[in-house]
């Protein structure tokens, strides 16, 4: 499966969404989080996945290569929800822990 790094930016909602499912809420959940509609839901997560370059196959589960790929391009906040620490964290200089690979 060939992931592009973005072709556009993401919405404010395309991102509220990805975060969401990188919660590992479904679609239904993600509707009502957001008080949106499935079809919205899924019609935005199709747009994320068109915009990373992710295209449905039937022997790959795209919202798992959407969330990975969203994680890789802009951290992860899930870790932090679960109060799992990144296994990338570094102690910085000033004594603050930083994930080496999500610097923002």
């Amino acid at each position: 499966m060939d992931i592009r790094i973005l072709t556009r930016d993401l919405t404010p909602f395309e991102h509220l969404v990805a975060e969401h499912m990188c919660d590992g809420l479904s679609n239904a959940a993600i509707a009502r989080e957001t008080a949106h509609t499935e079809k919205v839901i899924e019609n935005t997560i199709s747009r994320m996945a068109r915009a990373f370059g992710i295209k449905a196959d039937g022997d790959v589960n795209f919202r798992v290569l959407l969330a990975l790929a969203y994680r890789t391009q802009f951290g992860d906040k899930s870790f932090e929800k679960l109060g799992v620490p990144c296994s990338h964290l570094e102690i910085g200089s000033d004594g603050k822990t930083y994930c080496n690979l999500h610097v923002e």
